[in-house]
């Protein structure tokens, strides 16, 4: 359906339906033009957020499958 299609068709409705329709329409733009400007890439690196690397200090976080392992086994053994 062509825009004007829709235009003459909108302009035969009664005022209330003009204005669901102006509604619909108002939320349809909102809904797409805020996903379209969700989708553009961000332009800053992962390592310029300033939680990378919080840990890289930590001696216990040097193998961090064997700290995973202990604390686990100290979370989930019984006691």
């Amino acid at each position: 359906m062509s825009e004007l299609t829709v235009s003459k068709k909108i302009k035969q409705l009664p005022p209330e339906a003009k204005r669901q329709a102006q509604d619909f329409i108002d939320f349809l733009y909102q809904r797409y033009t805020l996903k379209e400007s969700s989708k553009q890439p961000k332009s800053s690196k992962l390592s310029d957020n300033p939680f990378f690397g919080i840990w890289k200090d930590r001696d216990e976080m040097k193998d961090s499958t064997e700290w995973v392992k202990n604390v686990r086994k100290s979370q989930w053994s019984r006691k």
